[in-house]
């Protein structure tokens, strides 16, 4: 059973900076992609950075510049670098990936990010 497990979350002032992490755990199929969502309350869930098995990484507009996504293929592990945090960012944010030739979603259960004006 595929599980992602998501961890660094917390209260943060404006402006400062959380780097989440995402581990993957009993997969046997390959990862197509990797992404972390966020929803905040009463609002939808949103993608918020991706990566590809290539490498290749996007973003929402909102976080162009101040969130980094990566990974690491030894730790089976997704990051996300959040700096230059503010208020708006507070959500609770899940890590989701896309597995096998069916491209079959996991999610993480969530971990709250808060950012104090």
């Amino acid at each position: 059973q595929v599980q992602l497990v998501e961890s660094g979350g917390g209260l943060v002032q404006a402006g400062g900076s959380l780097r989440l992490s995402c581990v993957v755990s009993g997969s046997t199929f390959s990862i197509n992609g990797m992404g972390w969502y966020r929803q905040a309350p009463g609002k939808q869930r949103e993608l918020v950075a991706g990566i590809t098995r290539g490498g290749r990484t996007f973003y929402e507009d909102s976080v162009k510049g101040r969130f980094s996504i990566s990974g690491d293929n030894v730790k089976n592990t997704v990051y996300l670098r959040m700096t230059s945090l503010k208020p708006e960012d507070t959500a609770v944010y899940y890590c989701n990936g896309d597995f096998g030739e069916l491209g079959i979603d996991y999610w993480g259960q969530g971990t709250q990010v808060t950012v104090s004006s």
